[in-house]
């Protein structure tokens, strides 16, 4: 019977208070990170299409 108080009193110590839990200087490095990599991708995918040279042909008709 004592394993479920030790939980409780366990589950009491891990409790986390909102008001001070922040993603902190990692958590902006990373989204920092996400969003110029995402910048450099569309950058890149923008001068791909630009090289494209698609004319499309008819279909040959079945005769």
């Amino acid at each position: 019977m004592s394993a479920p108080v030790n939980l409780t009193h366990l589950a009491a110590e891990l409790a986390v208070d909102d008001a001070k839990v922040t993603p902190g200087l990692l958590g902006f490095l990373v989204f920092a990170v996400l969003g110029v990599a995402t910048w450099f991708l569309a950058k890149s995918m923008n001068r791909q299409f630009k090289k494209v040279d698609f004319v499309e042909e008819p279909e040959p008709t079945k005769e």
